[in-house]
């Protein structure tokens, strides 16, 4: 990039380049100067002399022992950097690939055409995951800030960063209830028989279990399993109407979750210091685990029989709009994009580290896990079916965490050689899986307090953030929690998040301009910009997730848990939710409008469309290249 030899001139390291005039003489917002990259509609009038605003305000030394790190990396502007671009990897990997991967792509790929859903699911992943996953990496790793700074390109819609934050704490807050299950059902699995192969009258019921742990058929009229009364009556008891109550959290479940957030707490407490270490288990484990399960899974009897059953095409299911809705949700919530953690990752790379090899390898590897654990899954509820005589579709009947706590583990009770083993290793993967997931949501969050007061001690935010998710948490292990997590999920996650990445895609590619940002990412990883990524951009997914979104809409049902309808009172807290996550984006958008230095209302709308001057590289090397590139380009 920059020229490193002895007489090159260098910053002094006193300098804090992120601080309010970012090393700049005056006000005016240096990409601004690129008139060809911007609407001539959208021209700042008043700028006149683009030589002059980039003229660095600052001390410059030739002594390159002032710095830490080169000239020109980005790594000048005080801000963490990862100890090692494998760390980078592993954490996205980590949160791309969690529970979701194990019980919700099955089961979606099972209710949606089995093999044939992989058709749409690859194609989505193609036109619309992949595209965004690489544009949020380019976002934060160009900008060096979270999700909520990173609209420094685009004032007016600072908003967007905000209302993904809120979905974030929706997901993150009901995610760690299901790793206290997994916590919860790893520490039974250490007991000599497992619990869930063993009827027991203190929670199934005086007249259900005989003597010797088997159920009474003769009072088994709804025809349940060991492991569904071990989950429902023991470890998660719950009510299929909230309109009462929610009841009182489970203390046994409430100390598992404090358990989760304390292991959210020391993988974060240090930033991308310590989550980086963390990864290397939390990335790589699981694979350990599922590579033995399907290698265990595949010499029993009947696995073939359970993997045909998943990925055996019903393709008259790829004619029903309903499958292709499936995959959009599917990839989002295996990806994780939209919710902010990939801008924030991507932030504390080196502004030139290679994120186009990543977003490839990150994608692949999400996709590739989800039908590895859909196969390893799979083949030991065919093995099941085999030694219980009941179909497939009835053992792989449930629908959710279900499948992960109830058809797996009953599952695994049936082996003969040391089930408790491979239950301890099957949940212990769950709670890696969980780790790496909800680590990377928590510390999205704790990257915009930190972004938006520089003041305030990391470990101290970690801290607050993971009291607070604590507390936040417990309706969630109520009885009536497994309704509150479906309530959660529709309203402020699924609906948020994909009007957040719509909303995201579009102000990037129709009000900073696609060439602009094509520009940037070519000065930042030194190649261009094809047209498969622009046609994504620029039209694919802005429309594409437009019509996806008006057809949830049109299709909308009233929601019910199981098969009781939530009470209207909680549909209303629904839609509340949801609202102050969509109210967000105008209120952020009006106050930006409000704090721009323009005259007169429409002057001050014009200015909160165009990069401040906070946009762009922090490091003042890697700025002055890139206002010169941005000149000519």
């Amino acid at each position: 990039m920059s020229d490193s030899s002895s007489n090159k001139i260098y910053p002094k390291t006193d300098i804090d380049h992120g601080h309010e005039n970012n090393g700049y003489i005056n006000d005016e917002r240096p990409g601004e100067g690129a008139k060809s990259n911007y609407p001539s509609t959208l021209q700042p009038e008043h700028i006149t002399n683009y030589d002059e605003i980039s003229k660095p305000a600052t001390v410059w030394s030739s002594d390159p022992t002032n710095l830490e790190s080169g000239p020109g990396d980005g790594k000048n502007d005080g801000r963490e950097t990862w100890d090692n671009p494998i760390e980078f990897l592993l954490s996205c990997i980590a949160m791309s690939v969690g529970l979701g991967n194990v019980w919700r792509f099955p089961f979606t790929a099972l209710s949606n055409g089995g093999g044939a859903f992989l058709i749409p699911y690859l194609i989505v992943l193609i036109v619309i995951g992949r595209p965004i996953y690489y544009l949020e990496m380019c976002m934060g790793q160009f900008s060096r800030y979270g999700q909520v700074k990173v609209w420094n390109m685009a004032p007016l819609f600072k908003g967007i960063g905000y209302g993904s934050m809120i979905g974030t704490i929706c997901v993150v807050s009901y995610y760690c209830s299901i790793m206290a299950a997994t916590v919860f059902y790893f520490c039974a699995s250490f007991q000599k028989n497992l619990p869930w192969d063993y009827c027991q009258k203190s929670w199934a019921g005086e007249l259900i279990c005989n003597d010797d742990g088997t159920l009474n058929a003769t009072y088994n009229v709804k025809n349940e399993t060991i492991a569904s009364l071990y989950y429902y009556n023991e470890v998660f008891p719950q009510k299929d109407d909230i309109s009462d109550g929610l009841g009182k959290p489970d203390w046994r479940l409430s100390l598992c979750l404090l358990f989760s957030w304390i292991c959210i707490f020391l993988s974060l407490w240090k930033g991308v210091k310590s989550s980086g270490k963390v990864a290397y288990f939390t990335a790589i484990f699981p694979y350990v685990v599922l590579i033995i399960l399907l290698i265990r899974g595949a010499t029993l009897k009947g696995a073939w029989k359970g993997i045909k059953y998943l990925i055996e095409p019903q393709w008259d299911k790829l004619y029903d709009p309903k499958v292709w809705y499936a995959a959009v949700g599917q990839c989002f919530f295996s990806l994780s994009t939209g919710f902010g953690p990939i801008i924030m990752f991507s932030s504390y790379n080196p502004f030139s580290h290679n994120v186009y090899r990543d977003a490839w390898v990150i994608s692949f590897m999400d996709t590739f896990t989800s039908i590895l654990a859909g196969c390893t899954i799979f083949a030991v509820l065919g093995y099941l079916s085999e030694e219980t005589g009941r179909p497939i579709s009835e053992v792989a009947g449930f629908a959710g965490p279900g499948l992960a706590f109830v058809s797996y583990p009953e599952a695994i009770a049936q082996f003969t050689f040391v089930p408790q083993l491979f239950a301890v290793l099957f949940f212990l993967m769950l709670f890696t899986l969980g780790i790496g997931s909800a680590t990377s949501l928590t510390g999205g969050i704790i990257t915009i307090i930190c972004d938006q007061f520089k003041s305030f001690k990391k470990w101290l935010v970690t801290l607050v953030v993971c009291i607070v998710g604590f507390f936040s948490g417990l309706m969630f292990v109520t009885e009536g929690g497994g309704a509150m997590v479906g309530l959660i999920d529709h309203f402020g996650a699924s609906f948020v998040i994909y009007l957040m990445a719509m909303l995201e895609v579009g102000a990037v590619a129709w009000v900073y301009g696609l060439n602009s940002f094509c520009k940037d990412i070519e000065f930042m990883l030194k190649i261009k910009v094809g047209w498969y990524w622009k046609i994504c951009w620029g039209f694919l997914i802005p429309v594409g997730l437009f019509v996806i979104f008006v057809y949830a809409m049109a299709t909308q049902e009233r929601m019910v848990y199981g098969e009781v309808p939530y009470p209207t009172s909680a549909v209303a807290c629904g839609w509340t939710l949801a609202a102050v996550a969509l109210f967000v984006v105008p209120g952020f958008g009006l106050h930006a409008i409000y704090t721009r230095k323009s005259v007169g209302l429409y002057e001050k709308f014009k200015e909160s469309l165009l990069p401040t001057k906070h946009w762009g590289p922090t490091d003042p090397v890697l700025r002055q290249e890139w206002i010169e590139f941005k000149k000519t380009a």
